[in-house]
């Protein structure tokens, strides 16, 4: 197994309890749910060689901030 490294995140308390609510449907910790989202981005970004989605926010009303 490969050694993680520890970083500090800060996020919004709305931004946690939605990232709380999607990982207890996925039934993952915050912090698994965190690590499996950036690296699904990372993978898609090796594949396309660009973002996830150019328009990624576009429509979406996330109500986060």
């Amino acid at each position: 197994m490969s050694k993680k490294k520890q970083i500090p995140l800060r996020v919004s308390e709305k931004l946690y309890n939605a990232l709380a609510a999607w990982a207890e449907d996925d039934f993952r910790s915050v912090n698994g749910q965190i690590e499996y989202l950036l690296t699904e981005c990372v993978k898609q970004r090796k594949k396309d060689g660009k973002y996830v989605s150019e328009r990624l926010d576009e429509g979406i009303d996330l109500d986060i901030d």
